[in-house]
């Protein structure tokens, strides 16, 4: 995996992308950058020490994202145990959570996520349309400073399987898709979180809600 680095004049904040072999790098990163941070795409432990904030990308099944990123693990569960804010995007918000029904198919034993906000991705049921494509409507649930601007705007989705976290606290805004599903969760501490839905593909409300990631970073 290559390093890259992205300057950006008088940035809010350093912010890697973990690099593990998934995920919409270029997309993000470019959406990082009008957000207003200075952008790494690596995955050199060091690096995620020392940047301001951590992005965890992701595109593709839940099982193979683990694998990937399996021997980073320890190194990311340092970032979130150090403080530093930890933003899971799509794949990357679903690999936040411990497991996940499509990671226990075909025979196989289930993988296990990171495990930093307990709970499980389900399948959506039979008779809905798979994958839940397009654009929907983000319903704010509580407080939290990613979701600044943003309740009552539309992002843009692609997914077949959803968040259930064990403690309903960690959903911080909800979707409707026949049934409403958390679309950001959080932790309790507040500094790992992650959506459902692609920021980066989600045009004013997407750069918002970057932003607001940025200012976090900012702020730690």
């Amino acid at each position: 995996m290559s390093t890259v680095s992205s300057p950006q004049e008088e940035s809010l904040a350093s912010v890697v992308i973990v690099d593990y072999g998934l995920g919409n790098l270029r997309s993000v990163t470019r959406g990082l950058e009008r957000a207003g941070a200075d952008v790494e795409i690596t995955d050199d432990p060091a690096a995620f020490a020392a940047a301001d904030g951590v992005v965890l990308p992701g595109v593709g099944a839940f099982r193979e994202g683990v694998e990937n990123a399996d021997p980073l693990r320890e190194d990311l569960l340092e970032v979130a145990e150090s403080g530093t804010p930890l933003f899971g995007i799509c794949l990357g918000m679903q690999m936040l959570l411990t497991t996940s029904e499509e990671g226990d198919n075909d025979g196989e034993s289930a993988v296990q996520g990171l495990d930093l906000i307990p709970g499980t991705n389900v399948r959506f049921a039979e008779g809905q349309k798979v994958p839940h494509m397009g654009w929907n409507e983000l319903h704010v649930q509580r407080e939290h400073p990613l979701v600044e601007g943003i309740d009552g705007n539309y992002a843009y989705f692609v997914h077949s399987y959803y968040a259930v976290p064990d403690d309903q606290n960690a959903t911080v805004a909800t979707t409707d898709y026949e049934l409403e599903f958390p679309s950001i969760v959080a932790n309790e501490a507040g500094n790992v979180f992650g959506t459902q839905f692609h920021p980066e593909k989600s045009g004013e409300t997407g750069l918002q809600i970057l932003r607001n990631f940025v200012e976090i970073c900012a702020e730690e």
